[in-house]
């Protein structure tokens, strides 16, 4: 059976064949005195709080378990709404707000409603994987524009207007970023919607991450810029709801007719029982103990990014968000006497029993010689890779 051009096109998705393996070796030494440890995945080791989970066993029970319109619960919207207007003094009407089946729909349904065949977006390198297959997917030509340590790895206006061209549609963020944790600057964040803007162009910026910044000076929504962006967003990371597959998308309202038309043929609708557990994500009791795990991020990070460089894996960047380092890996390679940082990782899968995610996956401008850690993991088991990091380099 023939496949599809577009399918093709379409790379693999390296980070879950590295955790493919890791999990196969972690079946082998289960039962030794190092079991596998996963510092790979970008999922949180918190699971949704109590509320969230006794509205999601009441949706069932109740029988709240039917399709809702393809835009979402009216109710989750309007919450949504409440939550820019408390978290951060942005006023986004719930006519704005479509939920969706995770930030991943939300991109797929923006990239469908918005370009069109040929169409070039711009976006970093170093970036997400999955952003620029949901380009492609749409029959768009992802354009990747390196970005260097000096920048944040994130793009800048400048680099934005000289990498426009005829082709050109638009601009595809991530403020924080996944893999490198940084956040654009907001003074930089609006020359680069002026950039666009002036062009009759495109911007989306993926903001899941945005409920897990650290620093004030990058802890505000693009939305605060205008009404003509579009902002992803989910319920996965803040949230800690990755397996329930549900997000949003605050997108201009004229727009709105066209997403749900796409939504509606393609999902019909997000998980019913996902939406009516979030509305209960909102309440004070959850949001504090979304705060209290928000600080033990910060924890993590405060504590594992030090010990990586005396290690000698360089993180040349203070990810502001998330729960993510991109350390150089370059000095550690040699150390255990491989090249890159594909090797780096099997080597350290095999020899430590510490999963850890290449920087294949999220671009080419150097990329090979960056490996991402994920600390969405208890500090102990940090800890431990810790130790097992210093057995191993020395």
């Amino acid at each position: 059976m023939q496949v599809s051009d577009r399918a093709q096109r379409i790379e693999p998705f390296y980070v879950m064949e590295v955790a493919k393996a890791a999990q196969a070796l972690a079946r082998e030494v289960a039962h030794t005195d190092a079991p596998m440890i996963f510092l790979n995945i970008g999922e949180p080791d918190f699971t949704a709080p109590p509320l969230v989970q006794q509205a999601a066993a009441r949706a069932v029970a109740e029988g709240q378990t039917q399709y809702t319109p393809a835009l979402g619960l009216d109710a989750l919207r309007e919450r949504i709404s409440q939550w820019y207007a408390q978290r951060f003094g942005v006023e986004v009407p719930a006519r704005r707000i479509v939920v969706t089946a995770g930030a991943s729909a939300a991109l797929q349904l923006a990239c469908l409603a918005l370009v069109n065949a040929g169409d070039e977006i711009l976006m970093p390198d170093p970036s997400y994987p999955c952003n620029r297959h949901f380009v492609r997917a749409a029959d768009g030509v992802p354009v990747l524009v390196p970005a260097t340590a000096a920048e944040r790895f994130q793009l800048s206006a400048d680099k934005v207007a000289a990498a426009w061209s005829d082709k050109t549609r638009g601009v595809l963020l991530a403020s924080p970023s996944n893999p490198t944790g940084t956040s654009i600057a907001p003074d930089e964040l609006r020359r680069i919607h002026e950039v666009v803007r002036a062009r009759g162009g495109l911007t989306i910026i993926d903001e899941i991450y945005l409920g897990l910044s650290y620093d004030p000076a990058y802890s505000q929504t693009a939305l605060a810029l205008g009404e003509d962006l579009i902002s992803i967003n989910s319920f996965s990371k803040y949230f800690n709801m990755t397996g329930w597959r549900l997000g949003w998308m605050v997108v201009p309202e004229a727009l709105v007719p066209a997403i749900e038309r796409v939504a509606q043929n393609l999902f019909i609708c997000a998980s019913s029982i996902a939406q009516h557990a979030a509305l209960a994500c909102f309440e004070p009791d959850s949001i504090s103990e979304y705060e209290r795990r928000r600080a033990e991020f910060k924890a993590r990070r405060d504590y594992f990014i030090p010990e990586l460089e005396k290690l000698g894996l360089r993180v040349p960047v203070m990810p502001d968000g998330a729960f993510y380092a991109w350390a150089d890996c370059t000095e550690a390679a040699r150390r255990l006497g491989v090249e890159g940082s594909w090797d780096f990782a099997h080597a350290v899968m095999r020899r430590a029993h510490l999963a850890v995610t290449p920087g294949r996956d999220f671009g080419s401008a150097e990329t090979a010689q960056y490996v991402r850690f994920s600390t969405a993991n208890s500090l102990p088991q940090l800890h431990e890779a810790v130790r097992r990091l210093q057995a191993l380099l020395g």
